[in-house]
């Protein structure tokens, strides 16, 4: 694929994006050919070593601000009419407390998922206090000389010590799966305010 194409095809799947980030991303990758091809390579060559315009875009949209994107997304390309600003009015007293109501849910349950990661290291530092405890208390009853209490708390210490080894495995990948969880729904959501071009 030559420059031209590659940066047309770029342009058409960036589409939707403010305008600004557009040209800037445009601009960059028209660079990164130019001077490649400064180097000696071919465009062809240049273009090939550049990543997959899907993965461009993902990373495009990744880095813009979704304040810039609902900003963009918002502004009106023409104004109002009077009919329309006096439907927005009426209208207000419906529209605004459903999509509050809207975002509280979505929050809630953001915030529900964490609280659930939270209680479950919670339980898993407890865990290791245990696990520790039993040992201590396992010397304790050693030094009074009782053995069979030393030894029972000993497998107690074990018990505990394992069941924290898989509790760690466990927090760590409920974690790892929340935070992709949060970066497909904050691509979700950006994806909302992308207008894209209709083709023609």
């Amino acid at each position: 694929m030559r420059k031209g194409e590659f940066i047309e095809q770029l342009r058409t799947a960036l589409s939707g994006l403010p305008q600004q980030d557009i040209e800037e991303r445009l601009a960059f990758y028209s660079e990164m050919i130019d001077d490649r091809v400064e180097e000696g390579m071919t465009e062809e060559e240049a273009v090939g070593l550049i990543e997959p315009i899907p993965e461009i875009v993902e990373k495009t949209v990744t880095e813009i601000p979704i304040t810039r994107l609902v900003k963009e997304s918002v502004k009106p390309k023409r104004s109002l009419r009077a009919w329309e600003i006096v439907l927005l009015i009426l209208g207000f007293p419906l529209w605004f407390p459903l999509l509050v109501a809207a975002g509280a849910v979505l929050l809630s349950l953001y915030v529900v998922l964490w609280s659930l990661i939270i209680a479950a290291w919670a339980i898993e530092v407890s865990l290791w206090a245990c696990a520790l405890a039993g040992f201590v208390a396992a010397v304790l009853y050693f030094v009074k000389r009782q053995p069979i209490a030393g030894v029972a708390m000993i497998g107690a210490a074990v018990f505990f010590a394992g069941l924290s080894i898989f509790g760690w495995i466990g927090c760590v990948a409920a974690c790892k799966g929340i935070l992709r969880l949060t970066k497909k729904v904050a691509r979700g959501i950006k994806s909302l305010f992308i207008r894209k071009e209709r083709q023609k």
